[in-house]
């Protein structure tokens, strides 16, 4: 019987088709819309490329079946009330192949799909509660919108799947290779997603509040808008990260990597929102009038005798009050407990200068009423461009005293030190 029959047969009311005549057809590329094969064999039947749109194929046997770009849009995979499909019989090797499949709105809930190929599969709408996904193939698979609740997905490859928006519930992510997936405005809330490889995956706007994330990476991702409340962040990779308004209220941080990560505007563990490091619109506003910014303890030495000042400092500043001596800053955000900007030494700067600034405020005293400073350097070379920014916070006019010299080391590795010493009227 020739797929011409076949459909010939279905046309005059015959619904009984044994396997056995079906794994001699080839149905590449046929026309079965709306076809009934329910409780048929199917083992070994080539649909590849075939129209099974609203085909029903509730309880059928699939094993070794190839519907690979097959399209099975509103398709029935199940029994009519909901419960498993193919009478609890699992696929045996070779499993099905689904790949590049469109299987928009289908229902395969409880089916057993164990090891079946559906990468790049289209999956969009599908209903997939309760089906048993263990060690199946869903890269580039198109889930979103789905309904993936109580799914086993532990050990599942999903490499550039899209899972956007999809309903999450209770599915199993152990083991998962979730690299580049997209995964925006999905619930994960409590989820435990600890040791997974998310890089470059997008999260953006997702609930990942009290999430287990502990020692996952998400090097590159975006969490844009994401909801991270509470969660468990140790030792998670977040290098070039973004977190723009990302809320990391209450997070467990301890260990994690978060190197050129974005955190504009997001709400930090400790509740505060991160803002730039001293916008330059900010910087440099200090009044250079002695009459107006030089308090009466803080006076500026200046002489011919000696070298004219060739940067922003003076030759000496004599001072009377209260002394305030400021340990030397490297660049820790004290928001994030770590080293910013590794390689960059003029970023580094600005956090060791918004360092001085906070400690400075803290002590009643400002960069005016600072007399002395002393820079350390990894590399003689960075000199000019830590001037560059050194001179935005010190006018020449009212600049301290300073002295900078080259170490062979600085703690954490850092490229750039500086201590300071301020005086302010007693």
């Amino acid at each position: 019987m020739d797929a011409e029959e076949l459909l010939r047969k279905y046309a005059q009311g015959q619904r009984n088709f044994q396997g056995a005549v079906l794994r001699k057809i080839d149905l590449r590329n046929t026309d079965l819309i709306q076809i009934d094969l329910s409780n048929t064999d199917l083992t070994g039947a080539n649909f590849k490329g075939a129209d099974l749109s609203q085909a029903n194929l509730t309880e059928a046997i699939i094993n070794g079946t190839d519907f690979s770009k097959a399209c099975l849009t509103a398709a029935n995979f199940s029994k009519v009330n909901g419960t498993e499909i193919w009478s609890n019989r699992e696929l045996q090797q070779p499993s099905a192949n689904f790949s590049g499949a469109n299987l928009s709105s289908v229902n395969l809930s409880g089916a057993n799909l164990g090891s079946a190929n559906l990468s790049h599969a289209n999956l969009d709408n599908a209903n997939l509660s309760n089906a048993k996904l263990r060690e199946v193939s869903l890269v580039g698979a198109d889930l979103s919108n789905s309904t993936l609740s109580s799914v086993d997905l532990s050990g599942v490859s999903l490499v550039g799947a899209d899972l956007s928006r999809a309903n999450l519930q209770g599915v199993k992510f152990q083991k998962a290779n979730l690299q580049g997936a997209k995964l925006q405005a999905v619930n994960l809330q409590n989820f435990n997603l600890s040791g997974l490889n998310l890089a470059g995956s997008d999260l953006a706007g997702a609930n990942l509040a009290q999430a287990n994330l502990k020692q996952s990476c998400l090097q590159r991702a975006n969490l844009e808008r994401a909801v991270l409340q509470g969660a468990d962040l140790r030792k998670v990779n977040l290098k070039e990260t973004n977190l723009t308004r990302a809320d990391l209220t209450d997070a467990a941080t301890y260990g994690w990597l978060i190197e050129d990560a974005n955190f504009s505007r997001a709400i930090m563990p400790d509740g505060e929102v991160y803002k730039p490091i001293a916008a330059e619109a900010e910087i440099g506003t200090q009044e250079t009038s002695l009459e107006k910014v030089i308090s009466m303890t803080r006076k500026v030495i200046r002489t011919d005798n000696a070298p004219a000042p060739v940067g922003p400092y003076n030759q000496a500043i004599a001072a009377s009050g209260q002394f305030v001596f400021v340990a030397g800053q490297i660049a820790i955000d004290p928001r994030l407990g770590d080293v910013v900007y590794t390689d960059d030494v003029k970023k580094q700067t600005e956090q060791v200068l918004a360092n001085l600034e906070a400690i400075l405020t803290a002590s009643g005293a400002t960069f005016q009423d600072v007399v002395k400073t002393t820079v350390f350097l990894v590399d003689m070379n960075d000199f000019a461009a830590v001037n560059a920014v050194y001179a935005k916070y010190f006018p020449e006019d009212t600049a301290p005293a300073r002295a900078c010299v080259q170490v062979s080391r600085l703690p954490k590795d850092v490229l750039v030190e500086i201590d300071a010493i301020a005086v302010i009227s007693g």
